[in-house]
Formats: structure tokens, sequence, C-alpha cells
């Protein structure tokens, strides 16, 4: 493995196939984040189903008898407003800033869509649920048990 040395202007520190090589190791389904939240509401008795494509953004999570569609989304994918994480990297930037802007984005139609429909929708933050995985755990029960559709069910 080859590594270059030059970081202060943003070149990257692993030659074009190891980087290659760890990019096509991160998962977009079953991430930890993800797996954590299904474990805890399965353990309280919650079924439900992953990645029903034929809702808009395929939510992680369906809760088809609460109407409740759950995303646990990347800080750094989906660009957390005002978390550390949701920087753009330096190299290749406009790729980036292009490639992190439209995935906001078409988080927000899917949003506003399953809404429309009548679907609660639930955002859990990777550095949320790392930072207090109960309170997390708690607010989404709260949601799911509320009975009125409210545009306020993003967790902070």
């Amino acid at each position: 493995m080859k590594y270059k040395t030059d970081q202060n202007n943003g070149t990257d520190v692993f030659d074009r196939d190891k980087r290659s090589d760890i990019m096509s190791r991160v998962k977009s389904k079953n991430t930890k984040p993800e797996i954590f939240v299904r474990k805890a509401l399965h353990k309280k008795g919650y079924r439900f189903r992953l990645h029903k494509k034929n809702l808009a953004g395929s939510p992680d999570l369906v809760l088809a008898k609460y109407e409740t569609a759950i995303f646990i989304h990347g800080c750094f994918w989906h660009q957390h407003p005002g978390c550390k994480k949701s920087t753009y990297p330096k190299q290749n930037a406009e790729f980036w800033k292009n490639k992190l802007d439209k995935n906001v984005e078409r988080d927000a139609r899917a949003r506003t869509e399953l809404e429309n429909q009548g679907w609660k929708v639930i955002v859990v933050w990777e550095c949320s649920l790392k930072r207090n995985p109960e309170e997390v755990m708690d607010n989404i029960e709260k949601i799911l048990l509320r009975k009125n559709k409210t545009r306020n069910d993003n967790e902070k």
C-alpha cells in the first residue's frame, strides 16, 4: 500500500486502489447503528419490515402498524446539520459537494412524500445514537405511541 503524505492540500493519504477498496466496504444497509435500533425495537416487542422499496427513500425500518418510517442516517453521508462529521472532503471537493448535497435533497423529498402519504417519519442520526442511545430509543418509542402525526419527529 502506498501512502501519500501531503495532507495539507487535501491529497488523499491512500493511493487510488486502496481508497477504492476502502470505499467499496462502506455499507448502505445493515450498518451498526441500524442493527442497534432494530435489536432495541425488537426487544421491546415492535415488529417491522426492512428497506421497503415501494416507499419513498426505502426507509431502513417500516412499522406499518404505527404508520411510521425510520431512517438511520450517517452524519457524513446525509450531512447532519451542526455535526462535526458533516464536512466535505477536500480531495475531489466538487464531486463530494454535489454527491452529498444530492443525498440531502433526496432525503428531504422522501420525507415530504412519506408525510404527504400519512406516514410519521423519524430520522435517527448516527452521532445521537452514539452519544445517548437510551434517549434516542425512548424518543422513538414516544413518537411511535403518539396518535397525531407531526413534521417535527426528527431526532437531534
